[in-house]
């Protein structure tokens, strides 16, 4: 059974992804994308648990993708937005890369969108990513 915080938080990671989303799409607004990083990040804590949340973020081999993930959303709270969007996307390719060919393989099963996935050109892309010289899943 799913715990109450993990529906919180799951909750709470989908607010701050549309807010994420609605920031870019309304020229990089940076109070929405402030919003949606703060949503963002209470999102995962409650979903994953504190203590975890802290394993994942203090791992020295992935210090490059958290420097830049944490820099990215400082750098959004300054004002600076279009510069912080890219340092986070590139944290959080860093960070979670490994874990696209997983949720790439769960989507070939869905009816709408599986089609697109067993592309060979996109399976290929998809499988770059998890490429890290071995490194497992990130939570």
């Amino acid at each position: 059974m799913i715990s109450d915080n993990t529906k919180i938080g799951t909750g709470l990671l989908f607010l701050g992804c549309i807010f994420l989303i609605l920031g870019v799409l309304l020229f990089f607004d940076s109070a929405l994308l402030a919003l949606g990083d703060v949503l963002f990040l209470t999102g995962l804590t409650l979903t994953i648990g504190p203590s975890r949340t802290m394993r994942f973020f203090s791992r020295k081999d992935r210090i490059r993708g958290i420097v830049a993930f944490f820099g990215g959303i400082c750098l959004v709270f300054v004002r600076w937005p279009i510069v912080g969007m890219l340092s986070q996307l590139y944290g959080i390719v860093y960070l979670f890369g490994q874990f696209f060919p997983i949720a790439a393989e769960s989507m070939r099963d869905t009816p709408v969108v599986g089609s697109l996935f067993r592309m060979p050109a996109v399976e290929n892309f998809v499988q770059s990513f998890g490429s890290g010289g071995g490194r497992r899943a990130p939570v």
